[in-house]
């Protein structure tokens, strides 16, 4: 007639590629979304400080920012 799909599975073996690498895989993942996290906070601070020197102290900034915030209300 035709064949069943009602089998245990630890008789068929693996179900999807990989098998086992689960905990690797998402260790390996948490520690390059912690390193792309470390490398951009250490480039917006490069950038923040490239834009102290530019524009001035971090005071004339402020202000400059809050005066530009005062013309959008």
């Amino acid at each position: 007639m035709g064949s069943t799909w009602a089998v245990d599975l630890k008789d068929i073996g693996a179900v999807y590629p990989l098998l086992g690498w689960e905990v690797i895989m998402v260790l390996v993942a948490v520690a390059a979304w912690l390193l792309w996290h470390f490398a951009q906070i250490r480039e917006e601070e490069a950038d923040h400080a490239d834009d102290v020197k530019r524009y001035g102290k971090p005071d004339a900034i402020k202000k400059a920012l809050d005066e530009q915030h005062s013309v959008w209300r």
